[in-house]
């Protein structure tokens, strides 16, 4: 399966959090998307392996992707390294996205940040020839997305551009409370986390209102690119006009 999209998080939830917005928009437009989740998140505080797993699958259908699956790596222990390149490589050759999303470079969690750099890194060296992999028994063909960009996740940074999820917001939300287990609950005896308070998901709301008035609309997700994005001309970065 060929994916236009793939967006790759070092947790389940990553991805809806900072770029459910986008993807939805992406997968309503008719475009093929996919979610690789690196690990379990079985460090998470708050539910458990078998929760996280029915909650990302609850959220997969409802934002319209075509398939979503996990690396299984260890949570909070993965590395960049060549052994965790070799496992998340295959991964990128399978799928073979024009674009890929991947975790911030620089935030909050050790694991996004080590995430981001290893999944920008798989993404160059899937392209190399002499590195060989298999995929279900069958070699498979170098694969370079055209495209890597970098979620903004806890930290406030300086987007390259911001996408109008104005439409796809509250949509996003209702992916994001799927992982139920992981946020406000009032019934819930488990400890409240940082994502678990009564307003982090207000915070998130603020989060992308201001990435959307940065562009003049509702609401927004940023993103970052190391390489400078190319457009056919000035036209392209005209949004419509509010009414």
């Amino acid at each position: 399966m060929k994916l236009h999209i793939l967006a790759i998080g070092a947790h389940p939830d990553d991805v809806e959090l900072s770029c459910g917005g986008t993807l939805i928009k992406h997968a309503q437009a008719g475009q093929a998307v996919g979610i690789l989740d690196l690990t379990q998140g079985e460090l998470g505080t708050r539910g458990s392996i078998e929760e996280r797993y029915k909650e990302a699958q609850m959220a997969a259908e409802l934002m319209g992707v075509k398939v979503r699956e996990n690396a299984q790596m260890a949570d909070g222990f993965f590395r960049n390294d060549e052994e965790h390149l070799r496992r998340l490589i295959p991964y990128i050759r399978h799928y073979q996205p024009d674009i890929v999303i991947a975790n911030a470079l620089n935030d909050r969690h050790p694991d996004h940040s080590r995430g981001g750099r290893l999944i920008a890194d798989a993404c160059f060296f899937a392209g190399l020839l002499k590195i060989e992999t298999e995929w279900q028994g069958a070699a498979q063909v170098p694969w370079r997305p055209k495209r890597v960009y970098h979620m903004i996740q806890n930290r406030h940074l300086e987007p390259t551009f911001v996408v109008d999820i104005s439409g796809t917001f509250n949509k996003k939300m209702e992916a994001i409370r799927c992982f139920r287990s992981q946020f406000h609950d009032p019934g819930s005896n488990e400890p409240v986390t940082y994502i678990a308070t009564k307003d982090f998901l207000d915070i998130l709301a603020s989060k992308d209102s201001v990435a959307g008035k940065r562009i003049g609309v509702r609401y927004g997700e940023g993103f970052i690119s190391e390489n400078i994005p190319g457009i056919g001309s000035l036209d392209d970065l005209l949004l419509p006009e509010l009414p």
